[in-house]
């Protein structure tokens, strides 16, 4: 997609703090940070949202959640993490590129942020 910002951080055009990048996932730390690990994870195959995960797809998202666990316990969030996905207006989305937000480092509470 021409205009997402994903895409653009994804092919180099906007510059981030990468963590991890393989064939299918690329992720950065989040430029306004909810917790002292806040990474973004991002498919590198442009899905909008959650809405449009589909049986040709799918594969996109288990490596992104892959991704996940091999960066949490790079980033040594042994204690436990949260992992978060907006979809939509109403749900948060800000950037409509599907994307996990993965928080950790601290003690989360119970609340959702």
């Amino acid at each position: 997609m021409d205009d997402c910002l994903f895409c653009k951080i994804i092919a180099g055009e906007i510059p981030s703090t990468k963590v991890y990048e393989d064939e299918y996932v690329y992720a950065f730390r989040d430029i306004n940070p909810q917790a002292p690990v806040h990474v973004l994870v991002v498919p590198k195959e442009h899905i909008a949202c959650a809405d449009e995960v589909n049986e040709s797809n799918s594969i996109w998202v288990a490596r992104c959640y892959e991704a996940i666990a091999k960066i949490a316990k790079a980033e040594g969030l042994t204690n436990g993490y949260r992992v978060i996905n907006n979809c939509g207006e109403d749900g948060g989305q800000t950037v409509m590129h599907l994307h996990f937000h993965l928080l950790g480092g601290t003690w989360l509470g119970m609340n959702i942020i």
